[in-house]
């Protein structure tokens, strides 16, 4: 059966900036066809895309990744029942976590301190990152009310001695998977069987050039200082560097419908509308999101100049040999110009000599006259006829395999 799959490949400048640190606060690097080059992680922008995602869906098909899942999952059951005390919501969703997940849910050492300095009882925590969806959250709420009335913790552990209902609890949060856990996955150190692959790989993004670290000295003024305190109130550095990037990323389509189930909103029509948005959601916050880091330092809010997404049938397929060989710096500076034409060679090459060419789905959104290389690699789209255009694909893609 011929899967579908989305090949997403942009080129973006990034002026001085930080946008993802190592351990000593430098920006990350790597070393690429001999070379050193500016690298931001792809954990760091599936991060920004995620955040990306609360502009566009609602968050009851988004979820939270958190170890304060019995806080969480407290919230939800007191929404339910406003009767009941914080401290019995909270001993019922450390209940109904521990039987759905198998995780063993203690309070921190540092949180126990807390608790003794202001008498009010923490919440217990995950030992690791839990992603749970916000209708999965729901549903264990509801369920735990069910077993435990009135919050009566002594009866959900009587309920749960039942194997149906214990089943019930499970199956909680193996369906109903949100956007952001279908696209990008989820691991349950105790459960395995709970884990979700993800639909979705984030290449790390990298510099088409050759990039060093420079760093900024800075010094800041006390405001209090009179004429007679000469010098600075503090001193420092930031390390910076800037390049032009690569960015990579490709999407599962066959994988994404199998994670989301057939619908997200129990009136959608038709079964494959679910993938369509999250398909679309994802294409517009992955080229439109950016990490964070030191971002008020360096304000380097940029944008992508080139954009162009493959719908293939096979595999995914990256574009970072073209810049295996770093770009040299134009005539008149700059790499982008160069790394169009670099694309634009080596595109048509690599899909011509695999018998991978497919110009009716392949989209190239650009920006400047140093993009005009690669006009003739696809259609030209404004981004939101890009997104439409990969929706509308996606949907026949789906129907005519199915």
């Amino acid at each position: 059966m011929a899967r579908t799959i989305i090949d997403i490949h942009i080129l973006q400048s990034v002026p001085p900036s930080n946008l993802n640190r190592d351990d000593t606060g430098a920006p990350k690097s790597a070393v690429y066809g001999g070379v050193r080059r500016a690298r931001v992680s792809s954990q760091a922008w599936k991060r920004a895309t995620r955040q990306a995602f609360n502009e566009l869906l609602p968050s009851s098909e988004l979820g939270v990744r958190t170890k304060k899942v019995a806080e969480a999952l407290a919230a939800r059951i007191k929404a339910l029942d406003p009767s009941l005390e914080r401290g019995v919501a909270i001993d019922l969703a450390a209940e109904m976590m521990r039987v759905a997940t198998g995780s063993k849910l203690e309070v921190p050492k540092r949180k126990e301190k807390e608790q003794a300095a202001d008498g009010e009882a923490a919440a217990p925590e995950s030992s690791y990152l839990m992603f749970l969806s916000s209708r999965q959250l729901d549903a264990l709420a509801e369920l735990g009310l069910k077993g435990g009335p009135g919050g009566d913790l002594q009866a959900l552990k009587d309920f749960f001695k039942v194997r149906e209902n214990k089943a019930l609890a499970r199956q909680a949060v193996d369906t109903r998977h949100s956007v952001d856990i279908a696209l990008f996955g989820r691991m349950v150190a105790d459960s395995a069987d709970l884990n979700v692959d993800a639909a979705t790989q984030v290449a790390h993004a990298i510099g088409v050039h050759q990039s060093e670290i420079e760093s900024d000295y800075f010094t800041a003024v006390d405001d209090k200082n009179t004429e007679a305190e000469s010098g600075a109130g503090m001193i420092g550095s930031i390390d910076f560097n800037s390049a032009t990037l690569y960015r990579y990323a490709a999407v599962d389509v066959n994988e994404l419908q199998k994670n989301l189930g057939p619908s997200l909103r129990d009136e959608e029509q038709p079964a494959t509308k679910a993938t369509e948005r999250a398909v679309g959601a994802f294409l517009e916050a992955f080229i439109t999101s950016l990490p964070t880091g030191k971002i008020n330092t360096f304000g380097n809010h940029t944008l992508p100049a080139v954009v162009i997404v493959k719908l293939r049938t096979r595999r995914p397929i990256s574009f970072v040999g073209a810049f295996e060989e770093p770009v040299r710096q134009g005539k008149e500076g700059g790499f982008l110009e160069s790394s169009c034409d670099r694309l634009a060679r080596y595109i048509p090459h690599l899909e011509r000599q695999y018998g991978v060419e497919d110009p009716s789905r392949s989209w190239v959104f650009r920006v400047g006259a140093e993009t005009d290389a690669l006009a003739d690699l696809g259609a030209e789209v404004t981004l939101a006829q890009l997104v439409k255009g990969v929706e509308d694909a996606v949907a026949q893609s789906l129907v005519s395999s199915a």
